[in-house]
């Protein structure tokens, strides 16, 4: 039967955490995602010559750019996880296999899975027929009435967090790909991904696993977080304390409306002379971080700007507890070697005084503790094989 519409209740976002691989246990699907948007653009090179006001042809110089951004509700960081980024676990260094930290005992940062080498990944948007549930309540698997759209060799290029008071936290992810498919079967189908090395199409066919009710986060639906809220937030910037002209810790503190991290990860394609697609995707250096917090100034402290320029660095986190009835941390971001790069106050009739202030790390190597963006989460439900 054909849809008359798709909305939200008939897709899922999955992703693979190899680009050629096509098994249904090498890819999980994402929950509680919100949106999702993709696109291609086609850059081509009229040719024209004398004679002929028309062109006589239109070549395809570079290759295609295939774009991808996704937000999903803040969990406990089972969506980071199978993203590839490096998350810690009840004190055990925990990645996706991914990307070359498979060893527990691995020591990193939230973003050293992604300043290696590799494929990218796959992501795919299936869609149940219409008016269908794609999450059911006894798990089926995709077959010959649901379609597929793939994109392959994905590469984050950005990840944000956005916390704020009378909104639930909220991850938004921008991705590079390299091409995309699409297919009206979801019962195997064609791998949208291609060989970096000479530009030939994958040929493997991908399964995806069982779309369930809990949208990915426990097989059983059993404990798993919906959402966090805003008064679970916790922001500890204690040590940055030195670097502000305004209290921003303690009880007679500023009063913080809202924090956001933010990783760039952008990357240059690496072309050569015989290949339709970039080789190679590698991470653009330096990776700088930033911590933005806005908060209701509520008291000023001593301080002096020419002081502080001679300070040094600074650590700062956000713990955001679960909700149950003994609350424990389902998230939490560490940040370390922070710099403040900027404080604005902003004062008008008929609101409060506010003060703006911008904090930045740079991100160290894939082993690197010292420097960077930090997670840990409290629960994962699947080892990526």
């Amino acid at each position: 039967m054909a849809r008359n519409r798709v909305i939200y209740q008939s897709e899922g976002l999955f992703v693979n955490n190899v680009a050629s691989s096509g098994s249904a246990e090498s890819s999980e699907q994402l929950a509680r995602v919100q949106s999702a948007n993709y696109s291609f653009t086609i850059n081509r090179q009229d040719i024209n010559q004398f004679g002929d006001l028309a062109r006589i042809d239109s070549l395809v110089l570079d290759p295609p750019t295939v774009n991808l951004d996704f937000s999903y509700y803040l969990t406990d960081g089972f969506n980071e996880r199978a993203l590839g980024f490096f998350v810690e676990h009840t004190g055990v260094k925990a990645s996706s296999q991914r990307f070359a930290n498979a060893d527990p005992s691995t020591q990193g940062n939230f973003a050293s899975g992604h300043l290696t080498s590799s494929s990218g990944a796959n992501f795919y948007i299936a869609t149940s027929p219409n008016g269908e549930d794609l999450n059911k309540s006894t798990p089926v698997s995709l077959g010959t009435n649901d379609t597929i759209i793939g994109i392959g060799n994905c590469y984050i290029s950005d990840y944000s967090v956005d916390m704020s008071v009378g909104s639930i936290p909220t991850v938004s992810v921008t991705a590079e790909g390299a091409n995309m498919n699409s297919v009206t079967s979801g019962d195997g189908f064609q791998n949208p991904a291609v060989d970096q090395e000479d530009g030939t199409q994958i040929t493997t066919t991908v399964e995806l696993p069982n779309p369930n009710v809990s949208g990915g986060l426990d097989a059983a639906g059993v404990g798993a977080i919906s959402a966090l809220r805003p008064g679970d937030v916790t922001l500890s910037l204690t040590n940055a304390q030195a670097q502000s002209l305004v209290k921003i810790q303690g009880a007679d503190g500023a009063h913080v409306q809202s924090a956001s991290i933010s990783v760039p990860l952008s990357r240059s394609p690496i072309d050569r002379l015989g290949s339709r697609f970039p080789f190679a995707r590698e991470v653009d250096f330096p990776v700088s971080c930033t911590l933005n917090v806005s908060a209701i100034v509520s008291d000023v402290q001593a301080k002096n700007l020419a002081a502080i320029l001679d300070l040094g660095e600074v650590d700062a986190s956000i713990t955001i507890n679960d909700q149950q009835a003994t609350p424990k941390p389902a998230v939490k971001y560490d940040l370390k070697g922070l710099k403040i790069d900027s404080q604005s106050f902003s004062s008008s009739i008929g609101s409060n005084k506010t003060v703006d202030l911008t904090f930045s790390t740079q991100v160290g190597g894939p082993n690197d503790t010292a420097n960077g963006v930090f997670m840990s989460g409290c629960g994962f439900n699947k080892v990526f094989v």
